[in-house]
């Protein structure tokens, strides 16, 4: 359906491109020399113009069952849209791994300090830790 569209559109083009034509070569039987020549150049540069636009043509655009339409198609263009999908995933497994790691060191520091310190690690939990910190801190301040 649509190739005999473009087949008639193109022939309709052409007829109008030949009328055209023919009614301007009309015209310039009555034109000084000088500005026919100007005007047989200008002519055979659009023509040459032309040319070059038809040999540059668009993408074919490919519909898929979904109805959804997509330029070009094949492996290549899968894998392309595939990529970032892929080192998005590497980012957000990278960013995991070094979260997880930079919260195993805070812990280990913490314990590491808990560890050194002059109190016993069962000091914490002994009922008179609070009152052995509250009294060492009314001894520092005076």
């Amino acid at each position: 359906m649509n190739t005999t569209q473009s087949a008639s559109s193109a022939a309709l083009e052409e007829r109008f491109g030949r009328l055209l034509a023919a009614r301007l070569t009309a015209g310039n039987v009555e034109l000084p020399h000088e500005v026919s020549e100007r005007l047989r150049a200008a002519r055979v540069q659009a023509v040459a113009r032309r040319k070059v636009a038809q040999q540059l043509r668009p993408a074919p655009v490919v519909l898929s069952r979904g109805g959804a339409a997509t330029l070009g198609g094949g492996w290549w263009t899968r894998i392309g849209s595939v990529i970032p999908l892929v080192a998005l995933v590497a980012g957000l497994v990278a960013i995991s791994v070094m979260q997880e790691d930079n919260r195993a060191n805070e812990i280990a520091a913490i314990d590491s300090a808990l560890l050194t310190d002059d109190l016993p690690p069962a000091a914490y939990t002994d009922p008179g830790f609070a009152q052995f910190v509250k009294t060492s801190d009314d001894a520092s301040e005076r």
